[in-house]
């Protein structure tokens, strides 16, 4: 468990090294994650890469281990909230308008995504 959550961290140092060293305007732990997911989809093609922390199922072991325990990584955040709580009262008004015009957009544009794909789908079903 200790080596696939090394690889897992692994996975996004490199993803942080690349996005600063190329100056990519994505963050590193999502290019990190895009490396993982290359990493287990290459491992499930060629067998012989399953070793070590790929092999028996030991990233989505510790993947689930992270997720189990997911509240924890928000204490940081929570904090930071609490210690720019005049921020928050001179402001709040205009950051909760925000937050509910970017829920009702993201919401619209979900919901037109999936009308759009469900289209695509019923049109490719009648070919």
């Amino acid at each position: 468990m200790l080596a696939s959550l090394g690889l897992i961290l692994l996975c996004q140092l490199i993803g942080e090294a690349v996005a600063r060293g190329l100056g990519l305007p994505l963050p590193g732990p999502v290019l990190g994650l895009l490396l993982l997911l290359i990493l287990l989809l290459v491992r499930d093609r060629l067998k012989w890469l399953a070793l070590g922390p790929l092999d028996n199922n030991g990233v989505e072991t510790a993947s689930k281990g992270l997720l189990a325990h997911l509240s924890l990584l928000f204490v940081p955040a929570g904090v930071g909230v609490v210690q720019k709580l005049d921020l928050l009262a001179s402001h709040g008004i205009a950051i909760v308008l925000v937050l509910a015009l970017s829920v009702v957009v993201t919401l619209l544009a979900t919901v037109l995504t999936f009308r759009l794909v469900s289209r695509l789908m019923k049109q490719q079903d009648v070919r």
